[in-house]
């Protein structure tokens, strides 16, 4: 046995999938924000990015989501439509976004955990960055808000809920599928 496999779920996802994390946010759009100088139409573009990430992964935790009992919440964890309404409030209308065409597998439970330990983890930093937002005068903010003052709880409740699911799935499967969702979402928002 590997000595990673000794280690929790959770603890097992933030060693191995850190530098892919790390990456993920060195994105122009973090940067610009960390500098204060990020505008409107970069944060209307980081969000169409965002957009077309969440859109198939969405779709498929939608497919999958009759294996998933109440307690997940999975309507509640759909954001795409914030997005959408983000993008509806600028002059030029939402224009709409291009879906990624490389989504990491998530064909089975644990890839689809891996993908959702990602996806749930950036509300945490949506709060951060609603905030940088707000300081720049910048309305586009609904997507990073999250679930508002439910974000914290509701983290909570996916981490028990994940570390319960991992006793009964392939964890490195899911850790592998964790770091991809990484990789790929920041291909994916590098590209024009």
């Amino acid at each position: 046995m590997l000595p990673s496999q000794n280690l929790d779920i959770l603890t097992r996802l933030r060693q191995q999938t850190r530098p892919y994390h790390d990456a993920l946010e060195q994105n122009t759009f973090n940067r610009e924000l960390g500098a204060g100088q990020v505008s409107v139409a970069a944060t209307a573009h980081f969000l169409r990015k965002i957009y077309g990430f969440l859109v198939p992964y969405e779709a498929q935790l939608r497919r999958q989501g009759l294996a998933f009992s109440a307690e997940w919440e999975l309507p509640q964890r759909s954001r795409s439509p914030l997005i959408l309404a983000d993008l509806a409030s600028l002059p030029e209308g939402p224009l709409p976004p291009a879906l990624c065409p490389l989504m990491p597998p998530l064909s089975t439970r644990a890839e689809l955990l891996g993908a959702m330990y990602v996806m749930e983890g950036s509300t945490l930093g949506g709060q951060v960055i609603t905030r940088q937002l707000a300081q720049a005068g910048i309305p586009l903010q609904r997507y990073f808000r999250g679930y508002g003052e439910l974000t914290g709880p509701r983290w909570k409740t996916f981490c028990r809920l994940l570390t319960q699911e991992a006793a009964h799935v392939d964890q490195e499967q899911l850790v592998t599928s964790a770091a991809q969702t990484f990789k790929l979402l920041e291909a994916w928002l590098k590209q024009p």
